[in-house]
Formats: structure tokens, sequence, C-alpha cells
């Protein structure tokens, strides 16, 4: 299945994105169709700042149309943070979505952890990943410690690549929500592969954006 993705949010986040599903489908032998249009990272934090999410909405609908005369049939966004307005696009999308919340709360749900972590945007994490997760509990930094990982992340997902000051405050966060009783941290923006992948922070993690990649490679490779 021809897949439209809607990329840019941040550039390195759609690297993640690309990548796994081109390795997913190398591995089956099955050809990736796949098309990228391109949103703006910084509009897109401008209206999750000033909480509009219709708004951003009506900017992916307007690039999922440009994907569907391009032929793809369904589409995604490459983005944990930029699935904020999700319940919105999903309204008014002229595409089938591949919608990362389900299938992030499915696995969790699967695992048997009673409790885990979760870093990322501040919508992301007071959200609890948009208020989707029932099962396990979900826990998140706490007063100014939530808003050093949020400031973090979203420099580190503008510039698209990590600096050490930045890792670090991804690790105090994460080492912090497991002595609360986190059995593993939740990886809750896609842009933070590059702070963890490959290396071992102490904690176990969840990447949700791989989660996503999988679900997307279910699809395109029907």
């Amino acid at each position: 299945m021809h897949i439209g993705l809607i990329g840019g949010i941040g550039p390195a986040a759609t690297d993640f994105y690309y990548r796994g599903l081109i390795d997913r489908h190398a591995a089956s032998g099955i050809p990736l169709e796949v098309t990228i249009a391109h949103a703006d990272v910084r509009e897109m934090a401008r209206n999750l700042v000033d909480a509009k999410p219709r708004r951003q909405a009506e900017i992916f609908a307007g690039l999922l149309d440009r994907l569907k005369r391009a032929g793809a049939a369904a589409g995604a966004v490459t983005s944990m943070g930029g699935h904020f307005c999700i319940k919105e696009l999903l309204v008014i999308s002229p595409l089938p979505l591949i919608n990362a919340i389900p299938a992030v709360s499915a696995t969790l749900a699967r695992s048997g952890r009673k409790k885990v972590g979760l870093i990322g945007t501040r919508t992301v994490m007071e959200s609890r990943l948009y208020g989707s997760i029932t099962s396990p509990e979900v826990l998140v930094p706490e007063g100014e410690g939530l808003d050093r990982v949020h400031e973090a992340y979203s420099a580190m997902a503008q510039a698209g690549r990590v600096t050490d000051a930045q890792r670090q405050v991804f690790d105090a966060a994460g080492r912090a929500l497991c002595e609360r009783g986190a059995e593993a941290v939740m990886l809750g923006g896609t842009d933070l592969f590059l702070a963890y992948a490959g290396r071992d922070p102490g904690f176990a993690v969840i990447d949700c954006a791989d989660i996503h990649v999988g679900a997307i490679y279910e699809m395109s490779s029907k």
C-alpha cells in the first residue's frame, strides 16, 4: 500500500520513520511505496503552545490532501508531539490515518507493567499521551522537572540533534520516574531516539515512535 507521511516535525523524526520503514520492508522483501509531505515544525510548535489543535489539523489535512493526490491510500503524522491535534484531524482527514495513540495504548496494555514513566513535550506529559492510556498507570515529571524536559525536548526537536546537557535532563527525569515506581520510561517524543539510540541509560525505555512505525509497516506491507 502506498503510504503518505507528514514529515518535517522535526527533521530527525522524519528520518527515524523513513529509515524504520525502509528497514522493515527490506527485511520482508516487500517494496515500500511512500511519499512525504513537509510540515513546518516551528509553525506546529506555535500552534501547540497556543492550544490551536484545530488550526494544526487543518494544516495537516491540506498536506494529506496533497499526499492523496500523489497516490497515497493512507497517511500518518511522523511525530508523537504532532498527535496533539489527532482527534481534530481524524474528523477532516481526506485519507485514513494510521494513528499512533491506539497502537501505543494496546502495546502498553499487553506489557503487564503496573506503572510507566513518560517524557516528551509538555502536552504529551500533562495529557498522559493525550489521555489514551488507561493501563498501566502513567507517571510524569513534576514541577520544574516537567518544564526542563519540555524545554530540552523542544530545542532538540527543532535542531534535529541532541546535546549532552539535554541528554542529562532526560536521563535525570527518567531516573526520578523510576525512583517513583516506574518500571520503564516511555519516549513520548519521536526525537528522543537521538538521546537513547544505541545506549543504555540504566532504565528500560519504551519507544512510542517505534511502535507507530511498526503499525505503519503493518498497513504499508498489505
